[in-house]
């Protein structure tokens, strides 16, 4: 079966640090273009932050720019998503998602994988 799966959610304080990691299962991620998304309680999904194929390049929500910062393993065959700073407004179900066309799109019907969600919450 091929997938993506998320770990690496947790409770953390405000002002505190957190990475998510997504692997795949049944296929490599090297030539998908890796989106993390959430979707917090009574909100619609957005996008937080994404990196193209081999080539790395990313790009952010304006809400986590300066604070969260994504990376890619190839060799490992996993993403990364290192998050600082948080905030209790960064509380969320966090998805990663793969696109196979390889660059980064901010439309989420376009990505062909989905994990099944790691929660992240952000409270004293």
């Amino acid at each position: 079966q091929l997938q993506v799966v998320e770990s690496g959610g947790g409770l953390v304080q405000p002002g505190g640090s957190l990475r998510l990691s997504c692997g795949a299962s049944g296929f490599n991620l090297d030539y998908y273009a890796l989106g993390w998304f959430r979707q917090a309680p009574g909100k619609e999904r957005e996008g937080v932050s994404c990196i193209n194929n081999r080539a790395g390049i990313t790009n952010y929500a304006d809400s986590v720019k300066g604070r969260f910062t994504i990376s890619r393993d190839n060799a490992k065959d996993t993403v990364y998503l290192q998050m600082n700073a948080l905030k209790p407004e960064d509380t969320a179900v966090y998805y990663c998602a793969a696109l196979s066309w390889g660059y980064c799109s901010d439309n989420a019907d376009l990505y062909d994988y989905w994990g099944q969600g790691t929660l992240v919450t952000v409270s004293s």
